[in-house]
């Protein structure tokens, strides 16, 4: 059976004043009236029942998520007491999903990208499967076509294209992976771009659980043997303070050098969905559109001899601007922040300075 595993432990820093610690980017709304973490588990309706979903995250945005997602079991939501990137938190859920079902298929997928339209991802998701039933030890991942030489995304050189696509998915394309690649700098992106056979990693992947157990047993036998004793205590008393001490002992790496370097059967279909990654605040402009001065404008607002300007409030605060270019500007109750929209990574750097300062009010 099909199952889902949504990543959902990110901070969103760079959605500072809005995103904060108890309401990060995947618990806020930005592409419609259904915050992000809601509409990734929308778009798996009539595709993976809610009680085939897990969600992993931090331990303290379980009640949070728990609020907004009262569809799902009680058991849903698997709180890691800290941060260990993404092998571990994947690995934990594929043993979590294995004790249910031993034969389980597993889609994994960010909880705060926007994606359109559903029904073509959901078939992306039926392709990957059958390709995965073909050959059960596959590893089947997404590619983005780019459209710009993006330094801030992974990418995925193809390789061969596969044979025949199984009955009823031919309009779908699928290539053995050559390698992944970095983020790399603009020279090399453009390289990249240029060259017409690399793909913007998606970040989503689909495997049989029992694969993706063996490969961490294999290559990361220290790190399997933390998540067995974890999985050991599942429905104990003691599993609180065994998933506290033994989750915090593993040592973090991603599922793209824990696994993906050493796999050998890796496939990428190419996406036949639209993607955003929404990762900083330009991508309300790609999400919303702009109007004939280039703003895009989410709240109340009065501009004058403004462009290229994106703001974001309450409809019940006025904002207005007079003589700005290319500006982001976001108000929240207690925090405002006014940006050169292409220089949105200092955000981090504001986080970073409020956090030496002790202003956790702000965090």
């Amino acid at each position: 059976m099909l199952h889902a595993v949504i990543m959902a432990g990110g901070s969103g820093t760079r959605f500072w004043p809005e995103s904060r610690d108890r309401q990060p980017k995947q618990l806020l709304r930005f592409a419609s009236n259904r915050s992000m973490i809601q509409a990734t588990v929308d778009r798996l309706k009539g595709l993976v029942p809610p009680q085939r979903i897990l969600i992993a995250t931090n331990v303290k945005l379980a009640e949070p998520i728990s609020r907004q997602l009262p569809e799902l079991r009680d058991d849903a939501i698997l709180g890691e007491p800290c941060k260990r990137d993404t092998a571990p938190c994947i690995g934990l859920a594929a043993i979590r999903v294995s004790q249910d079902d031993p034969d389980a298929t597993m889609v994994v997928m960010p909880s705060d990208h926007v994606i359109r339209p559903e029904q073509d991802f959901q078939e992306a998701i039926r392709f990957a499967a059958a390709l995965i039933e073909a050959s059960p030890e596959r590893i089947v991942t997404f590619g983005i076509r780019p459209t710009y030489p993006a330094e801030i995304f992974g990418y995925i050189e193809r390789g061969e294209r596969l044979g025949s696509a199984p009955a009823g998915f031919e309009s779908l394309v699928a290539y053995q992976v050559r390698q992944f690649r970095e983020k790399p700098k603009a020279e090399l992106a453009r390289q990249y771009v240029d060259s017409g056979s690399f793909y913007w990693n998606s970040g989503i992947f689909v495997w049989k659980a029992a694969t993706i157990m063996r490969a961490l047993a294999a290559h990361q036998p220290e790190m399997y043997e933390h998540l067995q004793r974890i999985a050991n205590a599942f429905g104990t008393p003691a599993y609180d303070s065994v998933l506290q001490s033994e989750f915090a002992a593993i040592r973090g790496v991603s599922i793209d050098y824990a696994v993906m370097e050493h796999a050998r059967d890796v496939v990428v279909i190419e996406a036949p969905f639209d993607w955003d990654d929404v990762g900083s605040w330009q991508a309300l402009a790609r999400l919303h559109g702009a109007d004939e001065h280039g703003n895009t404008v989410l709240g109340k607002h009065v501009g004058v001899d403004t462009s290229g300007t994106i703001v974001r409030g309450p409809q019940d605060h006025l904002i207005v601007t007079l003589g700005l270019r290319d500006c982001v500007i976001v108000h929240t109750p207690d925090a405002t922040l006014v940006a050169n929209k292409h220089d949105e990574e200092s955000i981090r750097q504001v986080v970073k300075l409020l956090q030496e300062k002790g202003w956790r009010e702000y965090l």
